[in-house]
């Protein structure tokens, strides 16, 4: 029962505003399970074949969100289902999901990922890039895509005011973009913070957390 424990605190802890993502990426179902009876309804996977898997065994009211970075041809194994992509990074990718949505009459939400962090192995787009996707003719042909905010990722370090100045970047962007006219674009989200720094993702303007290991316990890669 400590996972539901787990759950309650910090949804005890975080304001009503607040989307909580439970990143269950690398667990297995009987784990995502006993979330799922503590109430939690939306998941979030960082690999399309381990999210299809889980989205095939368990039940089909959860919002399965796909976090992870996004290769452009196995978007079509997700797209019957995916609640929301949050690491769009380029226009390709974006035209991907638009062409494998329109196939099975959907319209699919996504985030732009905006590289707020100082490390190279961090994905993301600059808010330039952003925002001349945006006020394109391109973006505009997309029908079957709706971008409802942006997502970041800050950098990997104990360094707080580092964390909160990338935090604080990525709020800004999303004010700076937000607007920007057209019709598939309709930003609400800024989808920030993780089990370690939450908090201060939510003093900053966060409004989605990803939250796995204070969730679930620490993972085992190995698998």
């Amino acid at each position: 029962m400590q996972i539901k424990a787990n759950l309650n605190h910090i949804k005890s802890n975080i304001p009503s505003h607040v989307t909580l993502v439970a990143v269950s990426k690398t667990k297995p179902i009987p784990d995502l399970m006993e979330a799922y009876n503590a109430g939690q309804r939306i998941f979030g996977e960082n690999k399309i074949q381990e999210m299809v898997e889980k989205h095939e065994t368990m039940p089909k009211d959860i919002n399965w969100h796909m976090i992870g970075h996004v290769q452009k041809n196995k978007v079509k194994y997700m797209a019957p289902f995916v609640r929301l992509i949050h690491a769009v990074d380029n226009f390709k990718l974006l035209e991907e999901i638009n062409k494998q949505a329109q196939k099975h009459n959907r319209i699919i939400d996504c985030l732009f990922q905006i590289k707020i962090a100082t490390e190279d192995s961090k994905f993301g787009m600059q808010k330039t890039e952003a925002s001349k996707i945006i006020e394109s003719k391109d973006f505009s042909a997309l029908k079957n895509i709706n971008i409802i905010g942006l997502m970041g990722m800050a950098t990997f370090t104990d360094d707080e005011q580092q964390i909160k100045k990338e935090f604080t970047l990525l709020k800004n962007t999303f004010n700076e973009l937000k607007p920007l006219k057209s019709f598939n674009f309709n930003p609400q989200i800024i989808s920030m913070g993780m089990s370690g720094d939450y908090q201060l993702a939510i003093d900053c303007g966060s409004n989605m957390i990803r939250v796995g290991s204070s969730i679930f316990g620490s993972r085992n890669y190995s698998i």
